[in-house]
């Protein structure tokens, strides 16, 4: 799985121009899941997500983590996209839509997160706070490091 994500001080999803969901200081993930994604990538990308300390300490240092915070998560299967053939992404690396949207679920439930609508075409804003933006991807497993 792989979360883009970014600290804001406000962020909003809408869909056909109808309000969804809505946080003041928090983060915005967008998430992708790949075809070899399992429920514990979910809970994993979850809980470290949850960790990163990327909110300002009294020292105005980045280093405290998300606690009251709130979560804006928006279903972003173009994570997975590939470029380096062509000019076409290739998606062939996202996970099929039904499993996606069972582990997107699951992401934002143990995260405790709002939520776009999954496989909507969704208009998301923003305002990065920093900006503040990191790539988290759970970590690729092998078929050996699966026993």
């Amino acid at each position: 799985m792989r979360a883009l994500v970014q600290r804001v001080s406000r962020a909003s999803v809408s869909v056909d121009g109808r309000p969804v969901s809505e946080i003041g200081s928090g983060l915005l993930v967008l998430l992708g899941v790949g075809r070899g994604d399992e429920e514990r990538d979910a809970d994993w990308l979850a809980d470290k997500v949850r960790a990163l300390r990327v909110f300002p300490d009294s020292d105005g240092r980045m280093n405290e983590p998300l606690g009251d915070h709130q979560v804006l998560c928006v279903s972003q299967f173009t994570l997975y996209g590939d470029t380096r053939r062509g000019n076409r992404p290739s998606y062939v690396a996202a996970a099929e839509p039904e499993r996606a949207e069972k582990l997107y679920q699951r992401f934002c439930e143990r995260i405790g997160a709002e939520r776009g609508v999954f496989g909507a075409m969704m208009a998301v804003e923003l305002v990065n706070d920093g900006p503040v933006t990191l790539m988290v991807e759970s970590p690729v497993r092998t078929p050996e490091s699966s026993r």
